[in-house]
């Protein structure tokens, strides 16, 4: 009858390191989780809302980082088509812009412009200046030709690496097809078009 006791002595120890942890388990509430990297609303992409004002780099950003990226929000398709989806296109613009995402700048130009500047000559118009702000108020719709076209002034101004300032003004004109019967889901959408800006001291 001592048998029984002295195997149990030995199924206890194996057991003790188990009934041991099991409080440890019972800290957190049934249905709490460990966080999620990149979840919450530090982990959201930064998508900036149409006409909303461009925003400044944080601490962890460096020029040409690709953040946040700059790619206009998805509008509705009366929205889109717009001057609100104008807008939205420009004002991500001036946003690359004042974070010194001059690659992303320059990505969102057209052709004849990227023709003018290639990445490398676009980005070296601003790379000595700091402070950059972009100004870009409400601009003029008008169309032409099976096309729309939306002007707006611009004025950007800055300081150069001498401490002077440094401004900017011209516009951006910027261009979608009309809705017309075959055009392209790309021709649909707006674009820049057009950036006509004077150097001044």
């Amino acid at each position: 009858m001592r048998v029984f006791p002295v195997m149990i002595r030995p199924l206890l120890l194996l057991l003790l390191p188990v009934l041991l942890a099991l409080p440890a388990c019972g800290d957190r509430a049934a249905g709490d989780s460990e966080p999620v990297a990149g979840s919450g609303s530090q982990g959201a992409p930064d998508v900036p809302l149409p006409g909303a004002p461009p925003s400044a780099h944080t601490s962890a950003d460096e020029p040409n980082d690709v953040h946040p990226s700059l790619a206009p929000p998805v509008l509705d398709a009366e929205a889109a088509g717009g001057e609100t989806g104008a807008r939205s296109v420009l004002v991500n613009w001036a946003r690359a812009l004042e974070l010194e995402e001059y690659d992303q700048a320059w990505s969102m130009l057209g052709e004849q412009d990227k023709q003018r500047w290639n990445r490398e000559e676009f980005a070296a118009l601003f790379e000595d200046l700091s402070e950059i702000t972009v100004a870009v108020p409400s601009g003029r719709m008008e169309g032409a030709a099976g096309s729309l076209y939306y002007t707006a002034p611009t004025t950007i101004t800055a300081t150069d690496a001498d401490g002077r300032p440094v401004r900017y003004e011209g516009e951006v004109v910027l261009r979608r097809v009309n809705d017309v019967p075959g055009a392209t889901a790309e021709q649909l959408q707006w674009h820049i078009e057009r950036v006509s800006l004077d150097w001044t001291h």
